[in-house]
C-alpha cells in the first residue's frame, strides 16, 4: 500500500481513508518522508511539521476508525504557501524582514482546512511577498520544476506547483494576483483554480494587492480542486471583500458531459504571439471538446488591449502602498527584483491608478457582455513553457522574449475582473508541461470545473509523472 502514495490523488486516496484501508498515520508518513527525501532537489518546503503532523494523523485515524469520516479531505495530508498563517507558527512570505513572524490566529482557510480533517505537513516557498513568477528566491534559494530541475515552477506559488506535481504534498493552496496560482500549475503540470474575487476568504493571507488578490486550489486532479474549494469557500464577515454568496456542490456538478457547449475563441489577445507547441496542444484540446458535442465561437474583447497597463498600475500601487513603510526604513532588506517593483509602484499617480480602474470596469463589462453568447473562454494558461533558472528572458518560437512581460499575459485579465479562472494540464513540449485555462462568468467554478474535466480525462498523457530522482 505504501508503494508511490505520494503520486496519489486526493480522489484516490479518499475512498481508501474513508473505508479504512489505509491509514492517515501510514499515509502521512510517507508523504512526509517523500518531502524530505526531495527537498534538496526541488526545495518547496519553507518550514517542516512532521512531529504535529503525524501527532494530528493519530487523532484523525481515530476520528475515521469511530465513524466520524468527515468526507473527501480528511486524513490528507498537505501544506501550503507561506502567506497563509498558521496561529504560533513562524509566516516568513519567503522574505529576509518577515522571517521570525508570528501569528496570532489562523487564516479563515486554514480553520476550515483544519476542521476538514486535513493534516499539516509544513509551509511551501514561494516568491518573496508574492511578487513574481519565477521563485528564484534571494534569501531561500529557487525552487525547482520537478520536470526539470533547472526550470522554473512557476511563482509565486512555486512551492505549491513543486510540491504537489513532485508529490511532496498531496494538494496545497496558491494564492493568486495576476496569475500565481495558474502560471506554476500550468509549468508545473497541475490542475490550478482561481475562484471568484470574494468567493474564498483571504482572512488572515499577507497582502499582495488587495483588489487583485485571490485563494485557491493546486491539485492533481479536477475533482480534488473541486473538494477542495467546497471546504475552503463561503462568506467571512472578517475579510471585506468577501461575497455572501451560497456555496455550489461542485464535485456534483463534474459530469464530463459537455454537449451544446459554447466555448468562446479570441483570436486578438490570447492567441496572438503563442509558442506554436502551446498552441498546437491547446488548440488540439478544444477540438477533443468540440468532437464531445462542444461549439466554438470567435468573441471580441476589444479593451483587452489595455489589460496589462490597468494590471501593472493597479497592481504596483497597492503592493507599494503596503510595503511603503519597509521600503522607506530597510530597503536593502528586500531582494533586488521586488524592491524595484516596490520603488516602481510610488511612481504612478492617483490619476494613473483611477484610470486603471477605469479600464478595468471597461474590461469586466465586455466580459459580462460575452458570456451572454458563450459559456466559457479557452485560452492558452501560458504563451511559453518553463524557462531556465536564473534566465529573466523566455524563448518564444525560437526569439527571446521578456519573461515577465508574456508569462503574465494570459492569467492577468481574470484578476482585473475577479472572474474564475482554471489551468488543466492539456500536453506537453518536450518535457515541460503545457497548461489550458477555461474562463467563465461569476461565481460559475462548476461550470469551469466540468470543462476542465472533459479536458483532463481527453488528454492522453494525463498520467504522466515527474521523476525527480530518475537521474541519480
Amino acid at each position: 500500500m505504501t508503494t508511490d502514495l505520494h503520486l496519489k490523488s486526493v480522489e484516490e486516496l479518499a475512498p481508501l481513508l474513508a473505508s479504512k484501508t489505509l491509514s492517515p498515520v501510514e499515509l502521512t508518513k510517507a508523504i512526509l518522508d517523500f518531502a524530505e527525501e526531495s527537498q534538496p532537489k526541488i526545495n518547496s518546503y519553507m518550514a517542516f511539521y512532521r512531529e504535529e503532523a503525524l501527532a494530528r494523523a493519530k487523532e484523525v485515524e481515530q476520528e475515521i476508525l469511530q465513524g466520524h469520516y468527515k468526507g473527501m479531505y480528511h486524513g490528507i495530508p498537505m501544506a501550503l504557501k507561506d502567506n497563509l498563517y498558521f496561529k504560533d507558527k513562524i509566516t516568513t512570505m519567503s522574505s529576509k524582514i518577515h522571517k521570525d513572524f508570528v501569528s496570532d490566529y489562523d487564516a479563515t482557510v486554514v480553520e476550515k482546512l483544519r476542521d476538514a480533517g486535513v493534516i499539516f505537513t509544513g509551509k511551501l516557498s514561494m516568491h518573496e511577498y508574492a511578487w513574481g513568477i519565477t521563485n528564484n528566491n534571494p534569501h531561500y534559494g529557487p525552487v525547482c520544476n520537478p520536470w526539470d530541475l533547472d526550470k522554473i515552477p512557476g511563482g509565486s506559488s512555486g512551492g505549491s506547483g513543486a510540491a504537489v506535481a513532485a508529490g511532496a504534498s498531496v494538494a496545497s493552496l496558491g494564492t493568486d494576483t495576476a496569475g500565481s496560482i495558474r502560471i506554476p500549475s500550468s509549468a508545473c503540470g497541475i490542475v490550478g483554480l482561481k475562484p471568484t474575487h470574494g468567493r474564498v476568504s483571504k482572512y488572515g493571507c499577507y497582502p499582495l494587492a488587495w483588489s487583485l488578490d485571490h485563494i485557491g486550489p493546486m491539485t492533481k486532479t479536477v475533482k480534488d480542486a473541486a473538494g477542495l474549494l467546497e471546504i475552503i469557500a463561503g462568506f467571512d464577515h472578517r475579510d471585506p471583500t468577501c461575497i455572501d454568496i451560497p456555496i455550489d456542490n461542485y464535485e456534483k456538478q463534474i459530469t464530463g458531459n459537455i454537449k451544446d457547449l459554447v466555448i468562446g475563441i479570441n483570436e486578438e489577445y490570447f492567441f496572438k504571439n503563442v509558442d506554436a507547441d502551446v498552441e498546437k496542444a491547446v488548440r488540439a484540446s478544444i477540438q477533443s471538446l468540440v468532437d464531445q458535442g462542444a461549439k466554438v465561437e470567435v468573441v471580441r474583447i476589444p479593451s483587452l488591449q489595455y489589460a496589462e497597463w490597468a494590471e501593472l498600475v493597479t497592481s504596483l500601487s497597492e503592493a507599494a502602498a503596503i510595503h511603503h513603510s519597509d521600503l522607506q526604513k530597510r530597503p536593502q532588506d528586500f531582494g533586488d527584483d521586488i524592491r524595484l517593483l516596490f520603488e516602481l509602484g510610488e511612481l504612478p499617480s492617483a490619476v494613473d491608478y483611477l484610470q486603471a480602474q477605469q479600464v478595468r470596469r471597461q474590461i469586466k463589462q465586455e466580459f459580462t457582455e460575452i458570456f451572454n453568447e458563450v459559456d466559457v473562454l479557452i485560452t492558452p494558461t501560458l504563451p511559453v513553457v518553463a524557462s531556465t533558472i536564473g534566465d529573466d528572458f523566455a524563448e518564444l518560437n525560437g526569439q527571446k522574449v521578456d519573461l515577465i512581460d508574456n508569462i503574465i499575459r494570459f492569467t492577468g485579465p481574470s484578476n482585473l475582473t475577479g472572474l474564475p479562472a482554471l489551468s488543466v494540464p492539456c500536453g506537453f513540449k518536450g518535457n515541460l508541461p503545457i497548461g489550458l485555462q477555461i474562463i467563465g462568468p461569476a461565481f460559475k467554478e462548476g461550470r469551469i470545473l466540468n470543462v476542465g474535466y472533459a479536458v483532463e480525462q481527453a488528454n492522453p498523457q494525463r498520467t504522466r509523472k515527474p521523476n525527480i530522482f530518475a537521474n541519480i
